[in-house]
């Protein structure tokens, strides 16, 4: 059985991509949380993966890291529908689960994942509205060329969703106003029993990082921990 080692489930936005695909597409796997922010935090991820990152799938001698690429080891190895099926909505999944990978920032940045944390709706800036307004367009696109057979991005639940749950996460923590297309999206993966599953999970942690506004730099998933 692989194991899947993450972060805290609170915090860490890079951990639930993987996690809650798996989850979905009924891999079976066992789990390794090493908290955010402690002195061995560094030390005991190196001890299962060299890049200092989490999160990490291991699977016999097989180490995948990076979210993207487990997500093709859990369709390529695994056997699992990861992506969508027909090569335009495969093609499109994948164009927006990368842009989501490396962009963003206004949002990932001023309103960092934090399950435990509910703030008032307001101006967040103009970074954070392009950020939005971008995700509002895949939204409405995704669902209106590929979303007829179900009630996600590409009508089942694929890799794409999966990618973009801590953002949709985001919005609700900050509440942050949507249109009723986005906002119908954003509650089908907030109402998901494996999410809700894992905020049940994250609201039981005892690794608290006690801000009220985290810091992305210091503690997304280790990203300078290398």
């Amino acid at each position: 059985m692989p194991t899947l080692v993450i972060a805290n489930k609170c915090y860490s936005s890079w951990s639930l991509r993987p996690w809650l695909l798996m989850k979905q597409l009924g891999v079976a796997f066992d789990e390794i949380t090493i908290p955010l922010d402690l002195p061995d935090t560094k030390e005991k991820v190196l001890k299962h993966s060299p890049a200092g990152k989490v999160p990490i799938l291991i699977d016999g001698d097989v180490t995948v890291w990076e979210s993207i690429a487990i997500m093709e080891y859990v369709g390529d190895a695994l056997g699992k529908p990861a992506w969508p099926q027909g090569t335009k909505a495969r093609a499109m999944a994948r164009s927006v689960a990368a842009e989501m990978h490396a962009g963003f920032q206004g949002l990932r940045n001023t309103c960092p994942m934090n399950l435990g944390k509910k703030f008032a709706g307001k101006d967040r800036g103009e970074a954070v509205a392009r950020d939005v307004a971008r995700f509002s367009e895949i939204v409405h696109q995704a669902r209106e060329r590929f979303g007829a057979g179900g009630p996600f991005l590409f009508g089942a639940f694929s890799a794409a969703d999966a990618m973009y749950a801590p953002l949709v996460t985001r919005l609700d923590t900050y509440s942050i106003a949507l249109d009723a297309t986005t906002r119908a999206y954003v509650d089908t993966i907030l109402s998901l029993p494996a999410f809700q599953e894992w905020r049940a999970a994250a609201m039981k942690e005892e690794w608290i990082v006690d801000a009220d506004e985290i810091d992305e730099d210091a503690i997304e998933d280790y990203r300078r921990a290398a």
